[in-house]
């Protein structure tokens, strides 16, 4: 874990300095990273429509459909390659029953937002459509993500809730997702303010420049400044602490006091915060009702918990079947760490993969 927050450093610190920007430096980290090769697997780069997807094909025959997986990496819509993609939750799942189909979405700042839930988007539809010619039944398709990659997994599966012209997803995988960005003084957030490799200023930052926004309002917005008093009522039911079990809560919680005065110009800026494509835990019932089986895994220590367990509870007041998988030793990113087991190991990154792939044979 260190070794990646020394990195993570060290881009903020050059970034700084001028020397290179975070964004290329993190780049060139990701895009180091070696493929993965696995002489289980035939591995092709394919195009979705115009969207560049990776294939891994299990070489062992089969003698009916198997299931299909499109899988969505995180990075904030800035960092992140096919590489990276390629890797989480890959290295334990199925080798025989599960074709895999990362998505290798256009990044910002060159292809600014919403350009990134666009692109998996239509990368999904596509793949629905033709999941008979690799072999996969259209009955078995499911989205995964992390981080950021799990926002844009949300946001596929409601966007894809009314369309007729496409099968149903089989499920969707949420690997400690970002949900909403209405209220950055939930348990979690408070608990894991200063708990690298995601602090809670940097989430807002992160989102910030992914959107384009200027990041001087940092401050007013953690202390939500954006919502109006018509929101807050709005948003109560859904984003209420009274919503987490308490026994998340056990590591210390104050709950905020009096909202911070409402700003028209704050709102302006952050308005594209509240949309559910940016915060799907924001979507309205009707979506939310009819979404597909989910799973969702969380970590302890990681200011996103409470969005993964505030949607958790949104989706099976709707009837929705939702597995929960919370590491309790977990931090963010400890799925993705877990692929590179023959460096550093994390048992709650393992375990998370462990739960995921059991997960996937139910489906």
């Amino acid at each position: 874990k260190m070794l990646w927050i020394n990195l993570l450093l060290r881009a903020i610190f050059l970034d700084k300095l001028g020397i290179m920007s975070e964004v290329s430096l993190l780049r060139a980290i990701m895009d180091g990273i070696p493929p993965l090769k696995d002489k289980r697997l035939i591995i092709k780069d394919l195009i979705f429509e115009k969207v560049k997807v990776r294939l891994y094909q299990p070489k062992t025959s089969t003698t009916g459909q198997r299931r299909g997986v499109l899988y969505f990496h995180g990075g904030v819509g800035r960092f992140g390659s096919i590489r990276k993609s390629s890797r989480a939750p890959l290295s334990r799942y199925d080798h025989t029953e599960t074709l895999l189909f990362p998505c290798r979405y256009r990044l910002a700042p060159e292809f600014p937002y919403p350009t990134q839930f666009h692109d998996c988007l239509t990368a999904t539809i596509h793949f629905m459509k033709t999941a008979q010619d690799y072999g996969v039944d259209p009955a078995r398709i499911i989205v995964c993500g992390d981080s950021s990659g799990g926002t844009l997994t949300a946001a596929v599966a409601q966007a894809l809730v009314n369309r007729k012209d496409v099968p149903k997803l089989r499920a969707q995988i949420l690997i400690y997702p970002f949900l909403q960005a209405a209220d950055f003084n939930l348990p979690s957030y408070q608990q894991n303010a200063k708990i690298p490799v995601l602090i809670r200023e940097r989430t807002l930052i992160l989102g910030l420049k992914y959107l384009n926004k200027d990041i001087s309002a940092v401050n007013i917005l953690l202390k939500g400044s954006h919502i109006s008093e018509e929101r807050r009522q709005k948003y109560q039911k859904w984003l209420s602490a009274d919503n987490i079990p308490h026994e998340f809560k056990m590591r210390g919680y104050t709950p905020p006091g009096p909202p911070a005065p409402y700003s028209e110009e704050i709102y302006k800026l952050a308005k594209p915060f509240l949309e559910p494509l940016f915060s799907p835990l924001l979507c309205e019932d009707n979506v939310i009702a009819q979404l597909p089986e989910t799973f969702i895994l969380t970590c302890e220590y990681d200011v996103l918990r409470d969005d993964g367990l505030l949607y958790k509870k949104r989706l099976e007041d709707h009837g929705i079947k939702v597995t929960l998988c919370h590491l309790e030793e977990g931090f963010h990113g400890t799925i993705f760490l877990a692929a590179y087991s023959k460096v550093v190991t994390f048992q709650s990154g393992i375990k998370g993969l462990e739960k995921i792939t059991k997960f996937l044979r139910l489906m």
